[in-house]
């Protein structure tokens, strides 16, 4: 098996930062920074056998310090998604964190797991990259000592699985996930409205005006929000507002690998199915991609609706909402997810 070769991107405070490649027996290929764990590119090809780079990314390291990256393809944490009011009560003392999204936290908050230089361990001949990030008490805010590993793998049915795990010292909320965006049709087509997408939720978490969760779960039957069978994401995108930045509610509380989604673009052939142990997921559509990005491949303009991301997670603000899935991690336990995505043509 050839693998591609590790490549220097640059460096971000004195690290180097580098570019991993994995490739299977297909063809596939999927290449990694330590920079954030971002996933540059997914080559996967359509039905007529034409390789396509099916994921929106960057072609330099400058592309992803950019002030308003949009967490193109990169690990995200301590906490995925938004905390109320960037504060949470845990034993009964209150912490603040960095109000960087409409007095919110999103993401881990100004500096979080994305904007690291990970420490890496690759081995080609098993195609996996693993991934290790040290947060040291009070980074962004967070209690406790967190060591995080994530392990990205990609096996011969061209499945790439992202295992994440992680430890603590002290009580501390954790949810880890991934932010990368699809399309795919490899850039022939400039939004994702006409792939289809089938998402095993029969609930969402609905949410205020700043997308902070009420706290209530409503069911997505004959609504925009009921992806069940098959069906055009453009399809009922015009009456959500802006577009789709939800959370569906999966009902898996068991741990186990569930596939819980299916992306289907028409002209390409192109599919990929999603698994993973987590309850919940975010529908997110590219809704403010607005062609300012720069340092794109070809220059290409990603405007809205450009790509979208599937990106597994408990429920947002959890450590605020009690009715939800508890996502404090304590000292003695360990954090652990897996995440699927399998790409394959019909």
């Amino acid at each position: 098996m050839i693998n591609e070769q590790v490549k220097k991107w640059g460096q971000v405070n004195g690290k180097d930062v580098l570019q991993y490649g994995l490739i299977n027996e297909a063809g596939t290929v999927v290449r990694i920074l330590n920079y954030g764990g971002t996933i540059t590119n997914v080559m996967t090809a359509d039905r007529n056998g034409k390789a396509g780079n099916v994921i929106l990314c960057f072609d330099s390291l400058e592309g992803y310090l950019q002030k308003n990256n949009p967490f193109f393809g990169c690990l995200v944490g301590r906490y995925a998604n938004r905390i109320a009011n960037a504060r949470f009560s845990l034993n009964g003392k209150e912490y603040h964190l960095a109000p960087n999204d409409n007095g919110n936290t999103l993401h881990g908050g100004i500096k979080g797991f994305d904007k690291k230089v990970w420490d890496a361990a690759y081995a080609p001949e098993s195609n996996t990259l693993q991934l290790y990030y040290e947060s040291p008490d009070g980074e962004e805010g967070y209690p406790g000592n967190l060591k995080v590993t994530v392990v990205y793998t990609l096996i011969g049915k061209s499945e790439l699985i992202i295992d994440y795990t992680a430890v603590t010292d002290a009580p501390t909320p954790v949810n880890l996930t991934n932010h990368v965006y699809f399309n795919l049709s490899a850039g022939n087509d400039a939004d994702i409205l006409d792939h289809e997408l089938t998402l095993h939720a029969q609930y969402i978490t609905t949410t205020n005006s700043k997308v902070i969760p009420t706290g209530d779960l409503v069911p997505v039957k004959n609504t925009a929000f009921d992806f069940t069978t098959p069906k055009k994401v453009g399809k009922d995108i015009g009456s959500t507002g802006n577009g789709y930045d939800h959370n569906f509610v999966l009902g898996n509380l068991t741990g186990k690998l569930q596939t819980i989604s299916t992306l289907y673009h028409p002209a390409s052939g192109r599919c990929m199915e999603t698994s993973t142990t987590q309850p919940g997921v975010q529908l997110y559509t590219g809704n403010y991609l607005d062609g300012s990005l720069k340092h794109t491949p070809g220059n290409i303009k990603y405007n809205r609706h450009g790509g979208l991301c599937l990106e597994t997670q408990h429920y947002p603000d959890s450590p605020n909402q009690p009715g939800f899935p508890d996502t404090i991690l304590q000292p003695g336990e360990k954090y652990h997810q897996v995440t699927v995505y399998k790409f394959s043509v019909k």
